[in-house]
């Protein structure tokens, strides 16, 4: 799989949710301070709603241009047969139920990109998975718990 276009993908990914995260703080924040949001009594808060959801999309817009800087200064690196698995890996899981494909970044965790007709999962050291996953080399063996039981699996793959 090529890495460049993949990790382009998850560029373009977090540009668009951050375009939308920017517009609906925008939308929200227009609503907060615009003259029918405001209060006609006491138990009226339309207003402060409004400026509770402007605040919390900010903080979304904020979280993904972060996400989006450190992707775009993620070196691509080739990853050999016998280097442990780390940020900036593709990895390759073999499971009784198929393989799977899973991106070590350093953010945007639970990002789904469908590239070259395989869906990849991004996925941080810091998630389960990854914590299963970083120092692992292709090759190894994994008890890895999905769901409710763990099951067997295999590093197909890390490039």
């Amino acid at each position: 799989m090529n890495k460049s276009a993949l990790i382009n993908k998850i560029v373009a990914d977090l540009e668009g949710k951050l375009a939308l995260y920017a517009k609906a703080a925008r939308t929200a924040r227009d609503e907060a301070t615009d003259d029918q949001s405001k209060a006609e009594d006491k138990y009226d808060t339309r207003g402060l709603e409004a400026s509770y959801l402007a605040r919390g999309q900010s903080m979304h817009a904020a979280e993904t241009e972060q996400a989006l800087e450190q992707f775009q200064r993620l070196a691509v690196r080739a990853f050999k047969p016998k280097d442990p698995i780390d940020v900036g890996a593709l990895v390759e899981l073999e499971g009784k139920d198929g393989r799977t494909f899973y991106f070590i970044g350093p953010c945007a965790g639970g990002t789904e990109i469908v590239h070259e007709k395989k869906e990849v999962l991004v996925i941080t050291p810091q998630s389960p998975l990854g914590q299963q996953l970083v120092g692992k080399k292709q090759g190894a063996r994994l008890k890895i718990k999905i769901g409710r039981l763990p099951d067997d699996y295999r590093v197909v793959l890390v490039s």
